[in-house]
């Protein structure tokens, strides 16, 4: 079986792009303002056009996690809207607050798009081939919302594949079955994953 390799930045580009969402985060929670990420020492491949989550975790439990999965705008740009996102329009939890600033811990996830491909989802007909750990899952029906997991959920939770991908269909609020069923898709993808602490 293809196992891909989550890498797609160096270690210096994601600690930048953890520099922009802490800035971010930090602006926009005490003075509700959005910080330029031109005023960074951005590369060209911060400047490509690329889907990230921003995760908010404070003592060690979630605060918050806000992402895009379509490449529709820069990645530095995605990093900034998702750490103010994350911080405020989570309906899961309040608005984070200046207080809470100090004990927040930030964990960006990059999205990768495989060479060739314009999406960084990819079908999955069989699952025998999805790889816990490696990837995330994202399902689909027709006419109705969508429900995503990064890859990390699944270890962190201890869950093999048919836990996993019940627990994604549970996430979309469909049937923990549903997946087999006609007009739903599923699909699987990777993340490069830059923590606060790591470097």
């Amino acid at each position: 079986m293809e196992q891909e390799t989550a890498t797609f930045l160096t270690e210096e580009e994601g600690q930048l792009l953890l520099r922009i969402a802490r800035t971010s985060l930090e602006r926009w929670v005490c003075e509700q303002v959005r910080v330029s990420v031109e005023s960074f020492p951005l590369t060209p491949r911060l400047r490509e056009r690329h889907g990230a989550f921003v995760t908010l975790r404070a003592h060690g439990r979630l605060r918050g996690c806000v992402g895009y999965t379509a490449n529709v705008q820069p990645l530095a740009l995605t990093v900034r809207e998702n750490a103010i996102n994350a911080a405020s329009v989570d309906t899961r939890f309040s608005p984070v607050t200046p207080s809470e600033l100090p004990d927040i811990r930030i964990e960006i996830s990059v999205l990768i798009t495989p060479e060739g491909q314009e999406t960084p989802f990819r079908p999955v007909s069989d699952l025998s081939e999805v790889v816990i750990g490696r990837d995330g899952l994202y399902i689909e029906r027709d006419g109705a919302r969508g429900g995503l997991l990064l890859p990390h959920v699944a270890l962190e939770e201890g869950w093999d594949r048919e836990t996993f991908l019940q627990a994604v269909c549970r996430k979309a609020g469909y049937p923990a079955d549903a997946w087999p069923a006609p007009g739903c898709s599923l699909y699987r993808f990777s993340t490069q994953i830059f923590r606060e602490g790591d470097a």
